[in-house]
């Protein structure tokens, strides 16, 4: 694993910080961030460090390793580790979710023990957080190779190169869409719905269901009886915006003043 492993300790007595940091040392791919001898000192050390282990004492001032855990909220949460001379919490210590729970005095095997299963539980959730991330990334991959910046469309025997931006408004026309670019018009084999998929939503909204309208062409909205508006283009185009699309004047105005 290349990842290093940031541990914390927290224990109030020095000879138990040091026996661990002596076993810790045994180990190249850890690294020791604090140490710490009482339960608000563990806990700034994890609210600032982020370790991904923490190696905790139960019966510390100030704050105890079960007072440690609880005030720690959502942050990110390490791995623990309990290490105490009392068998009488280890039930609690399970139930704070703990990975495990080693009694003193230890050797170095129930030790080292324990360390593998942590750094296994952490090849597990880093893997899990890769493979994640990658498959997020290639959603958002997907998700932009959807939206085209050009379009390339046959008319005629010509082909017409067009870019989304250039795009003013989009009307249905039975199994096509008519997309009007400037004073020129086009015709697009693909659903209303399959288009408005391949567009941007912060630059096109849909106002009715055979219209799809460029914000930018916006240049003024009038009210209609029923709660429609009319919807009026640079152009001086006017659309009818259905009131069952009323949603998506919110959003034309945030966006307008943005």
């Amino acid at each position: 694993m290349t990842d290093r492993i940031r541990v914390v300790i927290a224990d109030d007595e020095p000879l138990a910080r040091e026996r661990l940091r002596e076993l810790l040392k045994e180990h190249t791919d850890v690294d020791l961030v604090a140490e710490c001898a009482d339960g608000r000192q563990a806990l700034d050390a994890v609210r600032n460090q982020q370790p991904d282990i923490l190696f905790l004492d139960v019966e510390m001032p100030e704050l105890n390793g079960f007072g440690v855990l609880e005030n720690l909220g959502t942050n990110r949460f390490p791995l623990v580790i309990f290490v105490t001379a009392y068998d009488r919490y280890a039930l609690q210590a399970f139930e704070a979710h703990a990975l495990d729970y080693i009694l003193k005095p230890f050797d170095r095997e129930r030790f080292d023990r324990a360390l593998n299963e942590a750094r296994e539980r952490l090849r597990e959730q880093r893997s899990e957080e890769m493979t994640s991330r990658i498959l997020s990334l290639l959603h958002e991959m997907s998700h932009q190779q959807s939206r085209p910046e050009r379009l390339v469309i046959k008319s005629g025997g010509r082909v017409v190169f067009v870019r989304t931006e250039e795009i003013d408004w989009v009307e249905a026309a039975g199994n096509y869409v008519a997309l009007h670019v400037g004073k020129e018009s086009h015709l697009l084999r693909e659903t209303m719905n399959g288009f408005e998929a391949k567009l941007d939503p912060a630059k096109f909204v849909r106002i009715h269901r055979s219209a799809i309208v460029n914000i930018d062409r916006i240049k003024e909205l009038k009210p209609l009886f029923g709660g429609d508006y009319t919807v009026i283009l640079r152009d001086h185009t006017e659309l009818t915006m259905s009131r069952s699309y009323r949603d998506r004047l919110d959003q034309i105005l945030e966006r307008s003043t943005k």
